[in-house]
């Protein structure tokens, strides 16, 4: 079994693209996506038994894979890892900015440190790996970008650290564009709302009891998300089809973002989840909710 794409199974051969956070999450399906059309693909995380277990999945579906350890908010790891690629390789193709995290708290209770951990973690890496990417690379050869922000255009009540940060990838995603156009490098990005992931096992208490399981009923489809839908978006942007768009940051979140408190959501019918992802899983906090097996793989993992 491998996995189900809507893309020419080609897409991406002989092409180098580098997944950060690829070691779980959507991430993990990302890297599982791009090496099924052909890519050379590059994971990067923080914890080596994850890289390695992916880049096993992904070897034994007929991959192509390689995992670096870094942590993207150190700028000179984030430089020697650019660097490896590089000579490992021999070019860059595309970077898909997919790790970060947070936890969830109100603003009167977020500390001087989480509130600069959260932001350097999604926002400070973000823009290491993008200018890393571009100078060592993409200036000379062009290339394609892809960051990962959030539905966080109404702000994000419980992670106003998170929604900072994503708010200024967003802008970065913007600037990028323009500034680093006349490269031929396309830089866009991706908002993916409330999507069934691995990541949903990091929250605990009320958080996991009570909010992650009533956010189908916010969402006008009337459920989550799905990694592969937030995946193929990636993987589109990618791609030569995308050639003229740049500057976009596309949400991914079943229309949650529109509308307002006052315009009450019907129970929705017709709304079917695209999963392509052959090892998908379904993360603890929804098996009661959503059933016990998603995929053929019911392994664990974590936002890198």
């Amino acid at each position: 079994m491998h996995y189900h794409s809507i893309f020419r199974p080609d897409a991406f051969q002989n092409q180098v693209i580098i997944v950060t956070g690829g070691g779980s999450g959507i991430g993990r399906c990302t890297a599982h996506e791009l090496a099924a059309l052909g890519a050379q693909v590059i994971i990067t995380g923080r914890k080596i038994e994850k890289l390695e277990k992916v880049s096993q999945e992904i070897g034994d579906d007929g991959g192509k894979v390689h995992f670096v350890v870094c942590d993207n908010r150190e700028e000179q790891q984030v430089k020697d890892m650019i660097a490896e690629v590089l000579e490992k390789f021999g070019k860059l193709d595309g970077l898909v900015n997919n790790a970060g995290g947070q936890f969830p708290s109100a603003l009167e209770n977020i500390s001087a440190n989480g509130f600069d951990a959260v932001v350097r973690n999604n926002l400070h890496a973000t823009f290491y790996l993008m200018r890393e990417a571009y100078n060592q690379w993409m200036a000379k050869h062009g290339g394609s970008i892809v960051n990962m922000t959030a539905d966080m255009w109404g702000g994000m009540p419980g992670m106003g650290h998170s929604g900072a940060a994503r708010s200024g990838v967003d802008n970065l995603t913007k600037t990028a564009a323009v500034e680093w156009g006349r490269s031929g490098v396309r830089v866009n990005a991706v908002a993916p709302g409330w999507i069934v992931s691995s990541g949903m096992d990091n929250y605990s208490g009320d958080f996991a009891k009570f909010i992650i399981p009533s956010l189908a009923g916010n969402v006008p489809l009337k459920r989550m998300g799905t990694e592969s839908e937030v995946s193929s978006a990636i993987v589109y942007l990618l791609s030569e089809a995308a050639s003229f768009i740049s500057g976009v940051t596309l949400r991914i979140d079943g229309a949650a973002s529109q509308g307002t408190r006052m315009y009450p959501l019907a129970d929705a019918t017709n709304s079917h989840s695209f999963n392509g992802f052959h090892r998908a899983f379904i993360p603890d906090v929804l098996k009661a909710q959503l059933g016990e097996n998603s995929g053929s793989d019911q392994s664990q993992g974590e936002s890198s």
